[in-house]
């Protein structure tokens, strides 16, 4: 399909990093300028862990959100060794709660109030099985002694696949998928699991920051793998197989933690995000299935219905200049660059 100008529901993202104070100040309207709803992360620091703590952060980020965008926060709970079913239950029925993050201790960043006995954890996980919250992994083992391009595929085999076996009623979304294995598990597995990809793994394979020297700000985790795995990424995404959907996991770190010896993982790509997807739809010639990735397989999975307002994006005739860096009080934060130029602009002013 070639086109110049598509309109489609207002699309959502199902995974995203806002941090807190002034950082989440800076960038929450780079989300609510494109996107209607979104998952909000709970890893912050203290992580997100009680309603009444999870109430308070989708206060503080509807008062970052400017006034003339409408976006709505879906808020999440951080799992921890110490949650209980029933704490999980009576957050789930205030309805604000729409799932819960599980993050093996030290995963990424700021995981290290995560799970590192999943014993511990099944009577949560069966309580979310019965009231059907779904449960949001970061799917990596973290044993030291386990190759770091290796640990999704590792962490199907030994944890997610027994989990599913144990709980099949457990509504899972692995989260930012990264290889061909997790692709094909996904694919081909019933509709109690799901996943969501990110746009900078569409876009960037392992060589983004290893060849030609360190680049710090393609670091990511999971971190972005072979070529093979970027292109088995692309073809689920822009297949319009409702088991996939688009998943930022922009998440913005100030230039200092970045670029020294112990960098920080992330990649902030909310600004250009979905100029970047819709980049890639076009190259893939699957524009007719954007539409699936970014605003309907979501929705779908998580029993919402889709957004009824509307997004216009139409190519335009020169490269859309993007800045290279956003300001915060606190410094800088690199904006994501995808390497290639982007002609597609987003227009959220379409009549119903």
């Amino acid at each position: 399909m070639s086109a110049t100008e598509i309109v489609i529901r207002r699309p959502d993202d199902w995974h995203l990093h806002l941090r807190d104070a002034s950082m989440m100040a800076a960038v929450v309207p780079f989300s609510s300028a494109d996107f209607g709803r979104a998952i909000i992360m709970p890893n912050t620091l203290p992580p997100v862990t009680t309603l009444n703590q999870a109430i308070k952060y989708r206060e503080d980020i509807k008062k970052a959100v400017p006034g003339e965008h409408s976006f709505e926060p879906l808020m999440t709970l951080y799992l921890t060794e110490m949650s209980t079913p029933e704490d999980i239950g009576s957050a789930a029925q205030n309805g604000i709660i729409k799932a819960v993050k599980l993050y093996p201790a030290g995963a990424t960043t700021n995981s290290e109030s995560g799970v590192k006995d999943w014993q511990k954890v099944l009577p949560v996980l069966e309580e979310m099985a019965k009231i059907g919250l779904p449960l949001l992994v970061h799917g990596e083992v973290t044993d030291a002694d386990v190759d770091i391009f290796d640990r999704e595929e590792l962490f199907i085999d030994t944890v997610l696949s027994p989990l599913r076996q144990k709980i099949p009623e457990l509504r899972i979304v692995m989260e930012h998928v990264t290889t061909d294995t997790g692709v094909n598990y996904v694919m081909s597995s019933d509709s109690n699991l799901a996943a969501t990809i990110t746009a900078h793994h569409l876009i960037i394979n392992r060589n983004a920051y290893l060849a030609g020297g360190i680049k710090p700000h393609y670091y990511c985790l999971p971190v972005a793998k072979r070529e093979k795995h970027r292109l088995a990424l692309r073809k689920a995404a822009t297949s319009g197989d409702a088991k996939f959907f688009f998943g930022s996991d922009s998440a913005p770190h100030l230039d200092g933690l970045k670029e020294c010896d112990c960098g920080c993982a992330g990649i902030f790509t909310s600004i250009n995000a979905l100029g970047c997807i819709t980049t890639v739809f076009e190259q893939e010639g699957k524009l007719e299935n954007l539409e699936k990735f970014v605003s309907l397989n979501g929705p779908e999975f998580y029993g919402l219905p889709a957004n009824s307002s509307k997004t216009r994006l139409y190519k335009t005739s020169r490269p859309i200049r993007f800045p290279e860096k956003i300001q915060t009080s606190g410094g800088t934060v690199t904006v994501f660059n995808p390497l290639f130029a982007i002609y597609w602009q987003v227009d959220n002013r379409v009549e119903e």
